[in-house]
């Protein structure tokens, strides 16, 4: 009977040993979240122990904590969750006879910064670890404001964006991409976010009046370009300072350039609707120059359109062109039997490129992209290998943006991921001469991305990959 008791007080102390060596780990610095991806936070029993049996809770610590999910006698109990978090939690209940309490939220809100408790509890057993959160929210597309003439001549610009989590970082760039003295940033923090505000006085650089405001993040990267005419830092000779003459001087300054460009144009139809656009903004009023600015640049962008059609001796054999070349689509199963065998195939990847190619000229087309949810679009320099693995980046000479399911990237190494809503016409411009490559939202007639100070030495052909079977399509022009 001795003998039992003893045994019985050592296997006792042995597992109250084990119990006490237990413990719970995490992260040890805070996890970066991007609001609307989905976001894992991490927590494990070590040495690894299952907690299937055990019970687990996650709360989010305030003032009074809130509950975000719970599990106990092998399920979840949803009866008292915070009705925030209903449907975006779950755990991995494979991983829970490894240790793994790991709590998946998705989508991650902006409105889930803060700090986290995992708790696990056993009969005889209890821990628990703070995970926090910083979550980032990308604000709106920049704003460029013209507030007044210094007495230099100077152009005093202001650029402002709305909406952000955490405060961005603003930049005022040259064409080179070098950034440009400015004011101190001003920061304003409302229940949306941050809005930032940042001043520069640009002055008239004869061989290149282009601007470009950046917002960065660690995640996120937004930037806006704006170009102004020479005559625009003359006008400040009359002493107009900010009235609504000189808005219309600017204005009228910008159709005069862009209308000259178009006498040269050869697609005249589409060309002549753009210049009657430019015409158009005449009429407009002061408060509404910051649309007639972004609208103009669009629309100088358009008059260098030019008629694009896909090559089929390059399309790789699952994809099916077009006999207009104006469409492409992925099919089921590769074409055999290709009626010409064609060094200039893409043999890994679902790619095409245009007939055309460019040089040292500006050109701009445009694609639907409706429907389709795998794409990548833009341009490609003529050496790139097309029997291997591509990487979309400048870096390999492909300057491209691209939809992967339901986000946009700017494939540019690191890829940038973009905010925008449902684009359904894609519009692609390039300077050859500039080392420009811009995309643009053809339907809100907005910009969505530019590469810039590029170094262009080959032709350039218009590139296009597509993963489902809906059309990416080529928007017709009529000589």
């Amino acid at each position: 009977m001795m003998a039992v008791c003893v045994t019985l007080l050592i296997f006792n102390s042995f597992m109250e040993y084990q119990t006490e060596q237990l413990k719970l780990v995490g992260p040890e610095a805070s996890l970066y979240a991007v609001a609307g991806e989905n976001l894992v936070l991490p927590c494990f029993i070590k040495p690894n122990t299952s907690a299937v049996d055990m019970t687990v809770e996650w709360l989010r610590i305030e003032e009074m904590p809130l509950l975000v999910h719970r599990y106990r006698n092998h399920e979840d109990r949803y009866e008292k969750q915070t009705p925030s978090y209903r449907g975006r939690t779950s755990l991995f209940k494979e991983e829970l006879k490894k240790g793994n309490a790991s709590l998946k939220l998705s989508p991650v809100q902006a409105s889930d910064e803060g700090k986290y408790k995992c708790l696990i509890e056993d009969k005889s057993w209890y821990d628990d670890i703070i995970v926090h959160i910083m979550v980032e929210a990308q604000g709106s597309h920049p704003v460029f404001r013209m507030e007044s003439y210094d007495n230099s001549g100077g152009v005093n610009l202001v650029c402002e964006s709305r909406g952000w989590r955490p405060e961005p970082e603003v930049l005022w760039l040259n064409r080179d991409g070098d950034p440009l003295p400015a004011e101190e940033t001003q920061i304003d923090r409302d229940t949306e976010g941050f809005s930032v505000k940042r001043r520069i006085t640009v002055h008239d650089y004869s061989d290149s009046n282009r601007f470009y405001c950046r917002l960065q993040q660690k995640h996120h990267m937004m930037e806006a370009e704006i170009i102004i005419n020479s005559k625009v830092f003359e006008a400040w000779k009359w002493d107009v300072g900010i009235s609504v003459s000189a808005c219309l001087i600017a204005v009228g300054a910008i159709i005069t350039a862009v209308i000259c460009y178009k006498k040269a144009s050869v697609l005249q139809r589409e060309k002549q609707e753009a210049a009657s656009e430019l015409q158009k903004m005449e009429e407009y009023t002061a408060s509404e120059l910051h649309k007639v600015e972004k609208y103009a640049d669009f629309l100088k962008k358009k008059l260098s359109l030019v008629d694009v059609t896909l090559d089929p001796d390059t399309a790789h054999p699952e994809l099916r062109v077009s006999a207009d070349g104006k469409q492409v689509t992925r099919g089921d199963t590769r074409q055999k039997n290709l009626s010409k065998p064609s060094l200039k195939r893409f043999s890994y990847y679902y790619s095409v490129v245009g007939k055309q190619s460019f040089y040292k000229r500006r050109f701009y087309y445009e694609v639907q992209v409706r429907e389709n949810t795998w794409w990548t679009l833009g341009v490609m320099r003529e050496s790139v290998n097309r029997k291997g693995k591509i990487t979309w980046s400048p870096q390999y000479g492909l300057w491209t943006v691209a939809l992967s399911g339901n986000q946009y990237w700017a494939k540019a190494d690191p890829d940038v991921r973009l905010t925008l809503r449902e684009v359904e016409k894609v519009g692609v411009f390039v300077d050859y001469e500039e080392g420009l490559v811009s995309f643009y939202d053809v339907e809100s007639r907005s910009h969505i991305y530019s590469f810039t100070g590029q170094s262009f030495t080959e032709k350039l052909y218009p590139y296009f990959w597509t993963w489902n079977n809906k059309p990416l399509i080529i928007t017709a022009v009529t000589e």
